[in-house]
C-alpha cells in the first residue's frame, strides 16, 4: 500500500488511542505526514503505543471526566504547535452484556459517560480552536448498534445512537466555518473491544454481517482517514458506513 502525504503539517487528537482504532489510526496519519496526540486511559498502554505509532505524543485522559478534557486540550494546543486539526473521538467501552431490567446501573452510566459525555467534552473543548482557525475535521465512533440497536446492549447501543444525533447536529452548527463533522457506523471487527464481550454476544453480530466475517481494523481505519482528511470536503453531519451489508441507512 503506498502511502500520501495528506495528512503534512496537520495534527490531530485522538482519543482512545492506546489499542485498537484508535492506534491504527494514528499509525496511518503519522505515516501520512501528519503529527498525533494519544490520549487513553490506560497511561501504560499508551507508552506502547508510541512505540509502534511512531513519533506521537502521548497524554493520558479519562475522556468522561470534563475537566481533565479541558486541561488535556490547553495543553495539546502548544503540544501540537499552537493547532488541532483533527479530532477523532475513538473511546469506547461496551459495558454489561445484559437485558434492560437486569442492567447494572453502574455500567450503564459508565457507558454513557465514556462512550457519548466524553465525545461531548472532548468536541465542546476542541471545536473553538478549531473555529479560530476556520478548519478542523472531527470523526465521532459510532457503531451499527446506534442504528439498530443490539439486544442486550441496551447502553452502548443507546450511547452509540446519542453520538449519531450529536455529530448530526454538531455537522449542521459547524457547516459554514471550514469545519467537517461525521461519524463512522462499524459493524464488529477484531479489536481488542472485543474481550470485554461474551463470545455469545460477538457471535450474534456476527451472524448479522451479510459479508460472514468481522471487519478488520485497517478497513475502518482507512475510512476514518479519508472522513478526517481534506478530501472530505462536502459531507458533513453524516455517517459513513463500515457494516459488511448490515446497515444500508
Amino acid at each position: 500500500m503506498t502511502w500520501t502525504n495528506r495528512y503534512a503539517g496537520r495534527t490531530a487528537i485522538v482519543t482512545g488511542g492506546a489499542s485498537g482504532l484508535g492506534k491504527a489510526v494514528a499509525a496511518r496519519i503519522v505515516a501520512e505526514g501528519g503529527k498525533v496526540l494519544l490520549w487513553d486511559v490506560d497511561a501504560a498502554a499508551l507508552h506502547a503505543a508510541k512505540e509502534e505509532v511512531g513519533e506521537a505524543y502521548v497524554r493520558a485522559v479519562d475522556v468522561s471526566d470534563q475537566a481533565a478534557v479541558a486541561t488535556a486540550t490547553a495543553e495539546a494546543r502548544n503540544t501540537l504547535g499552537g493547532q488541532i486539526d483533527v479530532l477523532i473521538n475513538s473511546a469506547g467501552i461496551t459495558g454489561a452484556t445484559a437485558s434492560v431490567d437486569q442492567y447494572p446501573i453502574d455500567s450503564w452510566l459508565r457507558v454513557i459517560d465514556v462512550n457519548l459525555n466524553g465525545t461531548f467534552y472532548c468536541c465542546r473543548a476542541v471545536v473553538p480552536y478549531m473555529i479560530a482557525r476556520g478548519y478542523g475535521r472531527i470523526v465521532n465512533v459510532a457503531s451499527v448498534a446506534g442504528k439498530e440497536g443490539n439486544p442486550n446492549a441496551s447502553a452502548y447501543s443507546a450511547s452509540k445512537a446519542g453520538v449519531i444525533g450529536f455529530t448530526k447536529s454538531l455537522g449542521k452548527e459547524l457547516a459554514t466555518k471550514g469545519i467537517i463533522a461525521n461519524a463512522i457506523t462499524p459493524a464488529t471487527f477484531e479489536s481488542p473491544i472485543l474481550d470485554q464481550l461474551p463470545q455469545s454476544q460477538v457471535d450474534y453480530m456476527l451472524s448479522k454481517i451479510p459479508m460472514g466475517r468481522l471487519g478488520e481494523i485497517h478497513e475502518t481505519a482507512a475510512m476514518v482517514c479519508f472522513m478526517a482528511s481534506e478530501e472530505c470536503s462536502f459531507t458533513t453531519a453524516s455517517t459513513f458506513d463500515t457494516s459488511g451489508g448490515r446497515t444500508t441507512f
